[in-house]
């Protein structure tokens, strides 16, 4: 992972696809912007895990440019299981923000990615600051979570 300066155009594009993030839509403009100064953008080269089930959840993703794959390990000897396949405009890694449960899959990038990243310590001072923004956060992890524990 190489954390890359943000240009002002990728700073467009964020404003632009956050407004298609389900977590950050009910935000204001205002609220939006006190968000933008706290999101990196990473490069992360095709094969590179971004995360490994069982880490500790520490970010927030959207894909920016690029596709990752999701997998899930059920048991100690089983083999991991592709789960879902990401590209740009998707995000992941919101449960474990909430919940600071351990990663409940694995990301691995399948082509070389571009990711825009929110550290949990910035997300969480954050959701401090806007309480309707936690509340929607919170329904949006809680229905991923149902749909991954009934995705057998």
């Amino acid at each position: 992972m190489e954390k890359l300066a943000m240009t002002d155009a990728d700073f467009a594009n964020l404003a632009r696809i956050l407004r298609k993030v389900d977590f950050f839509a009910p935000m204001t403009i205002g609220q939006l912007e006190s968000v933008l100064p706290y999101i990196m953008l990473c490069r992360y080269s095709k094969g590179e895990a971004v995360f490994k089930q069982g880490d500790a959840g520490d970010a927030f993703y959207i894909i920016y440019e690029g596709k990752v794959s999701v997998s899930v390990k059920k048991g100690f000897f089983s083999f991991a299981k592709q789960v879902a396949y990401l590209s740009p405009g998707d995000f992941f890694g919101e449960m474990a923000l909430l919940s600071k449960d351990a990663r409940s899959a694995s990301v691995t990038c399948e082509e070389d990615s571009r990711l825009f990243v929110l550290l949990s310590t910035d997300f969480q001072s954050v959701v401090l600051q806007n309480p309707s923004f936690a509340a929607e956060v919170g329904k949006i992890a809680e229905r991923r979570k149902f749909m991954s524990s009934h995705n057998d």
